[in-house]
Protein backbone atom coordinates (compact mmCIF):
# COMPACT_ATOMS: atom_id res chain seq x y z
CA UNK A 1 0.00 0.00 0.00
CA UNK A 2 1.57 3.38 -0.54
CA UNK A 3 1.38 6.13 1.86
CA UNK A 4 1.17 10.00 1.47
CA UNK A 5 4.55 11.77 1.92
CA UNK A 6 8.37 11.92 1.26
CA UNK A 7 10.72 11.67 4.47
CA UNK A 8 13.03 14.73 4.53
CA UNK A 9 16.75 13.84 3.59
CA UNK A 10 17.29 14.18 7.67
CA UNK A 11 14.47 12.05 8.30
CA UNK A 12 15.82 9.68 5.85
CA UNK A 13 19.19 9.47 7.72
CA UNK A 14 18.24 9.06 10.84
CA UNK A 15 15.44 5.79 9.64
CA UNK A 16 18.48 4.47 8.33
CA UNK A 17 20.32 4.57 11.38
CA UNK A 18 17.72 2.49 12.63
CA UNK A 19 17.83 -0.45 10.09
CA UNK A 20 19.76 -2.25 12.22
CA UNK A 21 17.87 -1.61 15.88
CA UNK A 22 15.43 -4.59 16.37
CA UNK A 23 17.41 -1.60 23.50
CA UNK A 24 16.84 7.01 34.82
CA UNK A 25 13.40 6.78 32.34
CA UNK A 26 12.58 7.89 28.95
CA UNK A 27 10.15 10.15 28.22
CA UNK A 28 7.23 8.75 25.66
CA UNK A 29 4.01 8.43 26.68
CA UNK A 30 0.75 8.45 24.61
CA UNK A 31 -0.03 11.61 23.14
CA UNK A 32 -2.58 13.46 23.76
CA UNK A 33 -4.42 14.94 26.90
CA UNK A 34 -7.48 15.27 28.56
CA UNK A 35 -9.49 18.06 26.92
CA UNK A 36 -7.02 19.07 24.51
CA UNK A 37 -7.94 22.22 22.49
CA UNK A 38 -8.17 19.68 18.83
CA UNK A 39 -10.56 17.15 20.82
CA UNK A 40 -12.83 19.83 22.43
CA UNK A 41 -13.13 21.62 19.12
CA UNK A 42 -14.37 18.50 17.52
CA UNK A 43 -16.85 18.14 20.10
CA UNK A 44 -17.71 21.75 19.75
CA UNK A 45 -18.69 20.81 16.14
CA UNK A 46 -20.67 17.51 17.34
CA UNK A 47 -22.80 20.09 19.61
CA UNK A 48 -23.79 22.67 17.01
CA UNK A 49 -25.48 19.72 14.82
CA UNK A 50 -27.36 18.52 18.00
CA UNK A 51 -31.33 19.54 17.48
CA UNK A 52 -31.74 18.82 20.79
CA UNK A 53 -32.49 22.66 22.28
CA UNK A 54 -32.74 21.28 26.20
CA UNK A 55 -29.28 19.83 25.68
CA UNK A 56 -27.27 21.56 23.49
CA UNK A 57 -26.85 24.77 25.82
CA UNK A 58 -25.33 22.13 28.42
CA UNK A 59 -22.76 20.83 26.26
CA UNK A 60 -21.79 23.52 25.19
CA UNK A 61 -21.61 25.42 28.54
CA UNK A 62 -19.19 22.38 29.51
CA UNK A 63 -16.72 22.71 26.68
CA UNK A 64 -16.46 26.10 26.85
CA UNK A 65 -15.74 25.40 31.04
CA UNK A 66 -12.82 22.77 30.25
CA UNK A 67 -11.70 25.26 27.42
CA UNK A 68 -11.18 27.81 29.95
CA UNK A 69 -9.31 25.03 32.39
CA UNK A 70 -12.71 25.00 34.72
CA UNK A 71 -12.85 20.95 35.59
CA UNK A 72 -15.32 20.96 38.48
CA UNK A 73 -17.42 23.31 35.93
CA UNK A 74 -16.82 21.38 33.02
CA UNK A 75 -18.11 18.13 35.27
CA UNK A 76 -21.12 19.76 36.63
CA UNK A 77 -22.61 20.69 33.08
CA UNK A 78 -22.13 17.22 31.74
CA UNK A 79 -23.57 16.15 34.97
CA UNK A 80 -26.75 18.27 33.97
CA UNK A 81 -26.97 17.25 30.79
CA UNK A 82 -26.79 13.30 31.85
CA UNK A 83 -29.93 14.49 34.43
CA UNK A 84 -31.90 15.29 31.09
CA UNK A 85 -30.27 11.99 28.87
CA UNK A 86 -28.03 9.57 30.48
CA UNK A 87 -27.77 8.14 27.39
CA UNK A 88 -26.20 11.05 25.54
CA UNK A 89 -22.39 9.56 24.82
CA UNK A 90 -20.73 13.21 24.35
CA UNK A 91 -21.90 14.15 27.63
CA UNK A 92 -19.98 11.17 29.28
CA UNK A 93 -17.07 11.65 27.11
CA UNK A 94 -16.75 15.54 28.53
CA UNK A 95 -17.34 13.87 32.28
CA UNK A 96 -14.56 11.87 31.19
CA UNK A 97 -12.51 14.76 29.85
CA UNK A 98 -13.28 16.49 33.38
CA UNK A 99 -12.15 13.48 35.90
CA UNK A 100 -9.01 12.73 34.41
CA UNK A 101 -8.42 16.59 34.63
CA UNK A 102 -9.39 16.51 38.15
CA UNK A 103 -7.33 13.57 38.72
CA UNK A 104 -10.26 11.22 39.46
CA UNK A 105 -8.43 8.65 36.90
CA UNK A 106 -10.97 5.59 38.11
CA UNK A 107 -14.30 7.50 37.87
CA UNK A 108 -12.82 8.84 34.28
CA UNK A 109 -11.95 5.27 32.90
CA UNK A 110 -15.77 4.59 33.36
CA UNK A 111 -17.09 7.58 31.94
CA UNK A 112 -14.40 6.60 29.02
CA UNK A 113 -15.59 2.97 28.84
CA UNK A 114 -19.55 4.48 29.47
CA UNK A 115 -18.74 7.25 25.98
CA UNK A 116 -17.28 4.02 23.23
CA UNK A 117 -20.64 2.06 24.45
CA UNK A 118 -23.08 5.09 23.68
CA UNK A 119 -20.44 6.35 20.62
CA UNK A 120 -19.22 2.98 19.05
CA UNK A 121 -18.29 4.93 15.85
CA UNK A 122 -16.46 7.92 17.71
CA UNK A 123 -12.71 6.58 17.40
CA UNK A 124 -11.59 9.34 19.38
CA UNK A 125 -13.07 7.98 22.44
CA UNK A 126 -11.31 4.96 21.95
CA UNK A 127 -7.90 6.82 21.17
CA UNK A 128 -8.69 8.80 24.92
CA UNK A 129 -9.90 5.84 26.70
CA UNK A 130 -6.50 3.98 25.65
CA UNK A 131 -4.37 7.27 26.53
CA UNK A 132 -6.07 6.86 30.16
CA UNK A 133 -5.72 2.83 30.64
CA UNK A 134 -1.76 3.05 29.39
CA UNK A 135 -1.74 5.81 31.94
CA UNK A 136 -2.36 3.58 34.66
CA UNK A 137 -0.64 0.74 33.80
CA UNK A 138 -3.20 -1.37 31.83
CA UNK A 139 -1.36 -1.98 29.02
CA UNK A 140 -2.99 -4.50 27.45
CA UNK A 141 -6.22 -3.22 27.59
CA UNK A 142 -4.93 0.32 26.02
CA UNK A 143 -3.45 -1.48 22.83
CA UNK A 144 -6.65 -3.30 21.97
CA UNK A 145 -8.25 0.32 22.22
CA UNK A 146 -5.78 2.36 20.20
CA UNK A 147 -5.38 -0.87 17.52
CA UNK A 148 -9.38 0.16 17.44
CA UNK A 149 -8.93 3.74 16.69
CA UNK A 150 -6.10 3.15 14.16
CA UNK A 151 -8.20 1.09 12.07
CA UNK A 152 -10.33 4.13 11.79
CA UNK A 153 -7.37 6.13 11.29
CA UNK A 154 -4.60 4.02 9.82
CA UNK A 155 -1.94 7.07 8.84
CA UNK A 156 -2.57 8.88 12.27
CA UNK A 157 0.43 9.75 13.80
CA UNK A 158 -1.15 10.11 17.56
CA UNK A 159 -2.94 6.61 16.74
CA UNK A 160 0.65 4.99 15.58
CA UNK A 161 2.77 6.71 18.59
CA UNK A 162 0.14 5.36 20.82
CA UNK A 163 -0.21 2.45 19.59
CA UNK A 164 3.49 1.65 19.48
CA UNK A 165 3.96 2.70 23.27
CA UNK A 166 1.85 0.23 24.23
CA UNK A 167 3.24 -2.37 22.36
CA UNK A 168 6.90 -1.27 23.67
CA UNK A 169 5.70 -1.38 26.93
CA UNK A 170 4.73 -5.19 26.29
CA UNK A 171 8.55 -5.68 25.46
CA UNK A 172 7.72 -6.80 21.52
CA UNK A 173 10.65 -3.69 20.55
CA UNK A 174 11.01 -4.48 17.16
CA UNK A 175 7.17 -4.57 16.57
CA UNK A 176 6.93 -0.98 18.26
CA UNK A 177 10.12 0.02 15.47
CA UNK A 178 8.32 -1.40 13.05
CA UNK A 179 5.17 0.45 13.73
CA UNK A 180 6.84 3.89 14.25
CA UNK A 181 9.10 3.48 10.95
CA UNK A 182 6.04 2.89 8.52
CA UNK A 183 4.04 5.77 10.29
CA UNK A 184 7.33 8.01 9.82
CA UNK A 185 7.33 7.00 6.55
CA UNK A 186 3.87 9.06 5.64
CA UNK A 187 4.36 11.33 8.37
CA UNK A 188 7.78 12.03 8.48
CA UNK A 189 7.53 15.77 10.17
CA UNK A 190 6.63 14.50 13.71
CA UNK A 191 8.81 15.14 16.40
CA UNK A 192 6.65 12.90 18.69
CA UNK A 193 7.11 9.64 16.46
CA UNK A 194 10.87 10.27 16.24
CA UNK A 195 10.84 10.75 19.89
CA UNK A 196 9.17 7.46 20.88
CA UNK A 197 11.42 5.69 18.15
CA UNK A 198 14.42 6.59 20.62
CA UNK A 199 12.88 5.15 23.85
CA UNK A 200 11.82 2.16 21.85
CA UNK A 201 15.79 1.66 21.01
CA UNK A 202 17.25 2.86 23.60
CA UNK A 203 15.42 0.03 25.41
CA UNK A 204 17.11 -2.51 22.74
CA UNK A 205 20.20 -0.96 24.07
CA UNK A 206 21.18 1.20 20.89
CA UNK A 207 21.72 4.43 23.00
CA UNK A 208 23.64 5.55 20.24
CA UNK A 209 21.20 5.36 17.39
CA UNK A 210 18.64 6.65 19.57
CA UNK A 211 20.61 9.60 20.46
CA UNK A 212 20.30 10.34 16.48
CA UNK A 213 15.98 10.12 16.58
CA UNK A 214 16.25 12.47 19.72
CA UNK A 215 18.04 15.27 17.86
CA UNK A 216 16.01 14.70 14.81
CA UNK A 217 13.25 15.57 16.98
CA UNK A 218 14.94 18.37 17.99
CA UNK A 219 15.71 19.60 14.77
CA UNK A 220 11.90 19.11 13.89
CA UNK A 221 10.91 21.17 17.34
CA UNK A 222 13.71 22.72 18.69
CA UNK A 223 11.42 23.23 21.91
CA UNK A 224 10.24 19.56 22.19
CA UNK A 225 11.15 19.17 26.17
CA UNK A 226 10.83 14.97 25.97
CA UNK A 227 13.28 15.31 23.53
CA UNK A 228 15.72 17.21 24.87
CA UNK A 229 15.52 15.23 28.20
CA UNK A 230 15.61 11.73 26.33
CA UNK A 231 18.62 13.52 24.74
CA UNK A 232 20.23 14.30 28.36
CA UNK A 233 19.39 10.64 28.78
CA UNK A 234 21.50 9.17 26.14
CA UNK A 235 24.03 11.30 27.40
CA UNK A 236 24.53 10.67 30.39
CA UNK A 237 24.39 6.57 29.56
CA UNK A 238 27.24 7.73 27.48
CA UNK A 239 29.29 9.14 30.19
CA UNK A 240 28.80 13.15 29.44
CA UNK A 241 27.68 13.92 32.60
CA UNK A 242 27.77 17.61 32.00
CA UNK A 243 25.55 17.54 28.88
CA UNK A 244 23.02 15.26 30.11
CA UNK A 245 22.62 17.84 33.13
CA UNK A 246 22.54 20.83 30.36
CA UNK A 247 19.65 18.51 28.46
CA UNK A 248 17.96 18.39 31.53
CA UNK A 249 17.76 21.40 32.93
CA UNK A 250 17.29 22.67 29.03
CA UNK A 251 13.86 20.84 29.24
CA UNK A 252 12.78 21.77 32.73
CA UNK A 253 13.08 25.61 30.91
CA UNK A 254 10.54 24.57 28.33
CA UNK A 255 7.82 24.26 31.35
CA UNK A 256 6.56 20.78 30.41
CA UNK A 257 3.22 19.61 31.55
CA UNK A 258 3.55 18.77 35.83
CA UNK A 259 4.10 15.22 35.31
CA UNK A 260 6.55 15.23 33.26
CA UNK A 261 8.61 17.79 34.91
CA UNK A 262 8.57 16.01 38.32
CA UNK A 263 9.66 13.08 35.74
CA UNK A 264 13.07 15.32 34.74
CA UNK A 265 13.39 16.73 38.54
CA UNK A 266 13.69 13.33 39.74
CA UNK A 267 16.52 12.55 36.47
CA UNK A 268 18.08 15.93 37.18
CA UNK A 269 18.59 14.94 40.85
CA UNK A 270 20.43 11.75 39.69
CA UNK A 271 22.77 13.55 37.45
CA UNK A 272 23.13 15.63 40.09
CA UNK A 273 24.43 12.72 42.61
CA UNK A 274 26.22 10.96 39.76
CA UNK A 275 28.41 14.47 39.41
CA UNK A 276 29.14 14.17 42.79
CA UNK A 277 26.82 17.30 43.86
CA UNK A 278 25.21 15.32 46.28
CA UNK A 279 24.17 18.04 48.86
CA UNK A 280 21.64 19.89 45.68
CA UNK A 281 21.32 16.04 44.22
CA UNK A 282 19.48 14.30 47.18
CA UNK A 283 17.41 17.88 47.89
CA UNK A 284 16.29 17.71 44.49
CA UNK A 285 15.84 13.73 45.17
CA UNK A 286 12.57 14.61 46.67
CA UNK A 287 10.56 15.00 43.70
CA UNK A 288 10.65 10.84 43.70
CA UNK A 289 7.54 12.05 46.30
CA UNK A 290 5.77 14.80 44.64
CA UNK A 291 1.72 13.54 43.94
CA UNK A 292 2.37 14.65 40.27
CA UNK A 293 4.90 12.41 39.08
CA UNK A 294 3.55 9.15 37.15
CA UNK A 295 5.44 6.47 39.66
CA UNK A 296 5.25 8.08 42.88
CA UNK A 297 4.47 5.81 46.06
CA UNK A 298 2.34 6.86 48.55
CA UNK A 299 2.53 6.21 51.97
CA UNK A 300 -0.48 5.52 54.52
CA UNK A 301 1.23 7.29 57.75
CA UNK A 302 -0.96 9.31 60.01
CA UNK A 303 1.72 11.49 61.72
CA UNK A 304 4.47 14.14 60.81
CA UNK A 305 6.96 13.66 57.93
CA UNK A 306 10.26 13.75 59.68
CA UNK A 307 12.24 16.85 58.01
CA UNK A 308 16.21 17.66 57.37
CA UNK A 309 17.59 19.50 60.63
CA UNK A 310 14.81 17.99 62.87
CA UNK A 311 16.10 17.11 66.41
CA UNK A 312 16.01 13.20 66.40
CA UNK A 313 17.14 13.32 70.36
CA UNK A 314 14.63 10.80 72.48
CA UNK A 315 12.06 10.80 69.69
CA UNK A 316 9.92 7.74 68.13
CA UNK A 317 11.06 7.20 64.13
CA UNK A 318 9.44 5.27 61.30
CA UNK A 319 11.22 4.59 58.38
CA UNK A 320 9.98 3.28 55.46
CA UNK A 321 11.86 1.14 52.74
CA UNK A 322 11.47 2.61 49.31
CA UNK A 323 12.57 1.53 45.56
CA UNK A 324 13.79 -1.43 44.71
CA UNK A 325 15.39 -3.90 47.28
CA UNK A 326 18.85 -3.28 46.23
CA UNK A 327 17.43 0.51 47.25
CA UNK A 328 16.45 -0.52 50.26
CA UNK A 329 19.77 -2.07 51.23
CA UNK A 330 21.89 0.85 49.71
CA UNK A 331 19.74 3.39 51.58
CA UNK A 332 19.91 1.68 55.05
CA UNK A 333 23.39 2.89 54.99
CA UNK A 334 22.12 6.00 56.78
CA UNK A 335 20.60 3.87 59.80
CA UNK A 336 23.55 3.51 62.18
CA UNK A 337 24.08 6.99 62.21
CA UNK A 338 19.97 7.39 62.47
CA UNK A 339 20.18 5.38 65.46
CA UNK A 340 22.81 7.55 66.74
CA UNK A 341 20.66 11.30 66.73
CA UNK A 342 17.90 9.33 68.40
CA UNK A 343 19.75 8.24 71.36
CA UNK A 344 19.43 5.96 74.45
CA UNK A 345 16.19 7.81 74.54
CA UNK A 346 14.75 7.12 71.23
CA UNK A 347 12.73 4.30 69.23
CA UNK A 348 13.47 3.65 66.23
CA UNK A 349 10.72 1.08 63.70
CA UNK A 350 11.83 0.29 60.38
CA UNK A 351 9.70 -1.26 57.54
CA UNK A 352 11.38 -3.34 55.13
CA UNK A 353 10.37 -5.50 52.25
CA UNK A 354 9.10 -8.81 54.18
CA UNK A 355 12.19 -11.18 52.66
CA UNK A 356 14.64 -8.09 54.37
CA UNK A 357 12.73 -8.23 57.89
CA UNK A 358 15.59 -11.23 59.63
CA UNK A 359 18.51 -9.42 58.13
CA UNK A 360 17.68 -6.03 59.66
CA UNK A 361 16.30 -7.65 62.67
CA UNK A 362 19.50 -8.76 63.73
CA UNK A 363 21.60 -5.98 62.74
CA UNK A 364 19.32 -3.16 64.45
CA UNK A 365 18.45 -5.00 67.49
CA UNK A 366 17.22 -2.25 69.36
CA UNK A 367 14.89 -1.87 66.76
CA UNK A 368 10.98 -2.78 65.99
CA UNK A 369 10.85 -4.34 62.57
CA UNK A 370 7.95 -5.35 60.28
CA UNK A 371 7.50 -5.79 56.64
CA UNK A 372 5.43 -2.94 54.14
CA UNK A 373 3.00 -3.66 51.83
CA UNK A 374 2.05 -1.86 48.48
CA UNK A 375 -0.93 -2.17 46.76
CA UNK A 376 -2.41 -0.65 43.70
CA UNK A 377 -5.04 2.03 44.29
CA UNK A 378 -6.62 4.17 41.28
CA UNK A 379 -3.64 3.84 39.13
CA UNK A 380 -1.18 4.80 42.10
CA UNK A 381 1.11 2.76 43.83
CA UNK A 382 0.45 2.75 48.00
CA UNK A 383 2.63 1.49 50.61
CA UNK A 384 1.42 0.50 54.16
CA UNK A 385 3.16 -0.89 57.30
CA UNK A 386 0.75 -2.97 58.29
CA UNK A 387 2.69 -5.21 60.89
CA UNK A 388 3.44 -2.20 62.73
CA UNK A 389 -0.41 -1.00 62.60
CA UNK A 390 -0.04 1.06 65.80
CA UNK A 391 1.46 4.27 64.68
CA UNK A 392 0.67 6.36 67.95
CA UNK A 393 3.45 5.87 69.30
CA UNK A 394 5.56 7.26 66.58
CA UNK A 395 6.62 10.83 66.79
CA UNK A 396 7.81 11.26 63.23
CA UNK A 397 8.27 8.99 59.88
CA UNK A 398 10.01 9.26 56.63
CA UNK A 399 10.67 6.98 53.57
CA UNK A 400 14.60 5.99 53.88
CA UNK A 401 15.62 7.59 50.95
CA UNK A 402 15.12 11.37 52.54
CA UNK A 403 17.73 10.66 55.16
CA UNK A 404 20.25 11.21 52.80
CA UNK A 405 19.40 14.65 52.67
CA UNK A 406 20.73 14.75 56.26
CA UNK A 407 23.33 12.30 56.32
CA UNK A 408 25.10 11.42 52.98
CA UNK A 409 25.55 15.45 52.01
CA UNK A 410 29.01 15.23 50.82
CA UNK A 411 31.60 12.07 50.24
CA UNK A 412 32.88 12.77 53.07
CA UNK A 413 30.15 11.91 55.38
CA UNK A 414 30.16 8.34 53.89
CA UNK A 415 31.57 6.32 57.16
CA UNK A 416 34.46 3.83 56.55
CA UNK A 417 32.36 1.06 58.17
CA UNK A 418 32.94 -2.63 57.92
CA UNK A 419 29.45 -3.40 57.71
CA UNK A 420 25.94 -1.92 59.16
CA UNK A 421 24.09 -5.49 58.10
CA UNK A 422 24.61 -8.70 60.06
CA UNK A 423 24.44 -11.78 58.69
CA UNK A 424 23.63 -15.19 60.83
CA UNK A 425 27.14 -16.37 61.87
CA UNK A 426 26.03 -19.66 62.02
CA UNK A 427 24.56 -20.12 58.22
CA UNK A 428 27.88 -18.37 57.45
CA UNK A 429 29.89 -21.25 59.22
CA UNK A 430 27.33 -23.72 57.66
CA UNK A 431 28.30 -22.11 53.75
CA UNK A 432 31.71 -22.21 54.92
CA UNK A 433 31.60 -25.40 55.27
CA UNK A 434 29.72 -26.41 52.30
CA UNK A 435 31.83 -24.67 50.49
CA UNK A 436 35.06 -26.43 51.49
CA UNK A 437 33.65 -29.79 50.86
CA UNK A 438 32.03 -28.66 47.44
CA UNK A 439 34.89 -26.65 45.88
CA UNK A 440 38.92 -26.75 46.19
CA UNK A 441 40.07 -23.38 45.46
CA UNK A 442 39.10 -19.68 45.91
CA UNK A 443 35.62 -19.44 46.15
CA UNK A 444 33.92 -16.56 43.90
CA UNK A 445 30.15 -15.51 43.64
CA UNK A 446 29.08 -15.26 40.28
CA UNK A 447 25.93 -12.40 38.97
CA UNK A 448 25.66 -11.23 35.58
CA UNK A 449 21.80 -10.29 34.94
CA UNK A 450 18.85 -8.55 36.46
CA UNK A 451 15.59 -10.49 36.56
CA UNK A 452 14.02 -6.97 35.66
CA UNK A 453 14.14 -7.42 31.97
CA UNK A 454 11.72 -4.66 30.72
CA UNK A 455 13.33 -1.47 29.21
CA UNK A 456 16.60 -0.22 29.56
CA UNK A 457 17.73 -2.28 32.27
CA UNK A 458 19.39 -4.45 29.94
CA UNK A 459 21.84 -1.77 29.05
CA UNK A 460 23.28 -2.30 32.89
CA UNK A 461 24.38 -5.65 32.23
CA UNK A 462 26.63 -7.22 30.04
CA UNK A 463 26.00 -10.06 27.47
CA UNK A 464 26.96 -13.57 29.41
CA UNK A 465 29.01 -14.14 26.51
CA UNK A 466 31.22 -11.08 27.67
CA UNK A 467 32.21 -13.15 30.76
CA UNK A 468 34.57 -15.80 28.96
CA UNK A 469 37.64 -13.93 30.37
CA UNK A 470 36.66 -14.24 33.88
CA UNK A 471 35.21 -17.40 33.33
CA UNK A 472 38.87 -18.74 32.06
CA UNK A 473 40.47 -17.70 35.08
CA UNK A 474 42.77 -20.53 35.77
CA UNK A 475 42.55 -22.21 39.44
CA UNK A 476 39.02 -20.91 40.32
CA UNK A 477 35.64 -21.79 41.66
CA UNK A 478 32.88 -19.97 40.74
CA UNK A 479 29.81 -19.82 42.69
CA UNK A 480 25.80 -19.24 41.07
CA UNK A 481 24.51 -16.26 43.18
CA UNK A 482 22.10 -15.53 40.01
CA UNK A 483 18.75 -15.79 40.88
CA UNK A 484 15.97 -16.79 38.90
CA UNK A 485 16.27 -18.96 36.08
CA UNK A 486 20.24 -19.21 34.44
CA UNK A 487 20.79 -23.09 33.50
CA UNK A 488 21.09 -21.84 29.64
CA UNK A 489 23.76 -19.55 31.19
CA UNK A 490 25.51 -22.46 32.93
CA UNK A 491 25.06 -25.06 30.69
CA UNK A 492 26.87 -23.04 28.24
CA UNK A 493 29.56 -21.92 30.24
CA UNK A 494 30.12 -25.81 30.87
CA UNK A 495 29.77 -26.91 27.01
CA UNK A 496 31.81 -23.81 25.31
CA UNK A 497 34.32 -23.27 27.98
CA UNK A 498 34.60 -26.28 29.98
CA UNK A 499 33.97 -24.39 33.53
CA UNK A 500 31.88 -25.18 35.87
CA UNK A 501 29.31 -22.81 37.92
CA UNK A 502 28.50 -24.46 41.19
CA UNK A 503 25.01 -23.88 42.53
CA UNK A 504 24.33 -23.63 46.08
CA UNK A 505 21.93 -26.40 47.51
CA UNK A 506 19.14 -26.26 49.18
CA UNK A 507 18.57 -22.19 49.13
CA UNK A 508 16.31 -20.33 46.92
CA UNK A 509 18.44 -17.12 45.89
CA UNK A 510 15.36 -15.29 45.41
CA UNK A 511 13.61 -15.61 48.17
CA UNK A 512 16.06 -16.54 51.25
CA UNK A 513 18.28 -13.16 51.67
CA UNK A 514 19.10 -13.56 54.73
CA UNK A 515 20.73 -17.16 53.96
CA UNK A 516 22.29 -15.18 50.63
CA UNK A 517 24.19 -12.74 52.80
CA UNK A 518 25.49 -15.34 55.40
CA UNK A 519 26.37 -17.04 51.80
CA UNK A 520 28.10 -14.34 50.05
CA UNK A 521 30.21 -13.76 53.55
CA UNK A 522 31.64 -17.31 53.36
CA UNK A 523 32.72 -16.88 49.47
CA UNK A 524 35.94 -15.17 48.96
CA UNK A 525 34.91 -12.95 46.75
CA UNK A 526 31.47 -11.91 44.54
CA UNK A 527 31.67 -10.22 41.25
CA UNK A 528 28.61 -9.14 39.39
CA UNK A 529 26.38 -5.75 38.54
CA UNK A 530 24.47 -4.00 41.24
CA UNK A 531 21.36 -6.04 42.05
CA UNK A 532 19.84 -6.85 45.52
CA UNK A 533 22.44 -9.76 46.15
CA UNK A 534 25.32 -7.68 45.44
CA UNK A 535 24.18 -4.96 47.81
CA UNK A 536 23.43 -7.38 50.65
CA UNK A 537 26.97 -8.48 50.40
CA UNK A 538 28.08 -5.37 50.10
CA UNK A 539 26.38 -4.20 53.09
CA UNK A 540 27.33 -7.19 55.16
CA UNK A 541 31.04 -6.69 54.68
CA UNK A 542 32.05 -9.18 52.06
CA UNK A 543 34.34 -8.54 49.71
CA UNK A 544 33.27 -7.06 46.42
CA UNK A 545 33.75 -6.48 42.87
CA UNK A 546 31.12 -4.42 41.18
CA UNK A 547 31.16 -3.85 37.48
CA UNK A 548 28.82 -0.28 36.77
CA UNK A 549 28.40 1.60 33.80
CA UNK A 550 29.24 4.66 32.63
CA UNK A 551 26.94 7.78 34.20
CA UNK A 552 25.70 5.11 36.65
CA UNK A 553 24.50 7.56 40.00
CA UNK A 554 25.06 5.26 42.96
CA UNK A 555 28.65 5.91 41.92
CA UNK A 556 28.08 9.34 43.56
CA UNK A 557 30.95 10.95 41.54
CA UNK A 558 33.76 9.16 43.13
CA UNK A 559 36.05 6.91 41.81
CA UNK A 560 35.69 4.57 45.05
CA UNK A 561 32.39 2.98 45.97
CA UNK A 562 31.32 4.75 48.89
CA UNK A 563 28.35 2.91 49.92
CA UNK A 564 30.47 -0.39 50.71
CA UNK A 565 34.60 0.11 51.49
CA UNK A 566 35.74 -3.13 50.35
CA UNK A 567 34.37 -2.96 47.27
CA UNK A 568 36.65 -2.22 43.96
CA UNK A 569 34.92 -0.75 41.40
CA UNK A 570 35.23 -1.53 37.61
CA UNK A 571 33.16 0.49 34.75
CA UNK A 572 33.70 0.47 30.66
CA UNK A 573 34.77 4.12 29.48
CA UNK A 574 32.08 4.32 27.56
CA UNK A 575 28.71 2.73 26.79
CA UNK A 576 28.56 -0.68 26.03
CA UNK A 577 32.21 -1.39 25.55
CA UNK A 578 32.39 -4.33 28.26
CA UNK A 579 35.21 -6.14 26.26
CA UNK A 580 38.22 -3.59 28.48
CA UNK A 581 36.11 -4.22 31.50
CA UNK A 582 35.67 -8.13 31.56
CA UNK A 583 39.60 -8.47 30.71
CA UNK A 584 40.42 -5.82 33.37
CA UNK A 585 38.29 -7.97 36.47
CA UNK A 586 39.46 -10.99 34.83
CA UNK A 587 43.25 -9.94 35.04
CA UNK A 588 42.36 -8.92 38.60
CA UNK A 589 40.79 -12.65 39.59
CA UNK A 590 44.18 -13.93 38.30
CA UNK A 591 46.16 -12.09 40.59
CA UNK A 592 43.72 -12.66 43.38
CA UNK A 593 43.44 -16.30 42.66
CA UNK A 594 47.37 -16.68 42.55
CA UNK A 595 47.47 -14.72 46.25
CA UNK A 596 45.06 -16.85 47.58
CA UNK A 597 46.83 -20.04 46.92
Amino acid sequence: MSRPGQSSAVSQTALEAGAVATPPRLSAEAMGRSGSSEALAKLDAAVAELRAIAIQPLLQASINALNSGDAQAGAEWAIKTLEKDERNGLAWYLLAFAREAAGDFVSSIRCYETALTLLPDHAEVANDLGRLAFRMGMIEQAEKLFRHFIDRHPFNPEGANNLACAVRDMGRHDEAAAILKDALLANPEVPMMWNTLGTVVTEQGEVHTARVFFEEALRLDPAFAKARYNRGNTRLALGDVAGALEDCEAALALKPPEGERQMMQLARSTILIADGRLADGWDAYEARLDPQFADVTQFMVDRPRWAPGDDLAGKSLLVIGEQGLGDEVLFANTLPDVIEALGPDGRLSIAVEKRLVPLFQRSFPGARLGAHATFSAGGRSVRLTPSLEDHADIDLWTPIGSLLREFRRSPEAYPLRARYLIPDPARVAHWRAELEQALDGPRVGLLWKSLIKAGARSRYFSPFEQWEPVLRTPGVCFVNLQYGDCAEEIAQAERELGVSIWTPPRIDLKADLDDVAALTCALDLTIGFSNATLNLAGACGAPTWLISTPGAWPRLGADRYLWYPQTRLYAPSAFGEWAGVMQAVADDLDAFAAAEH
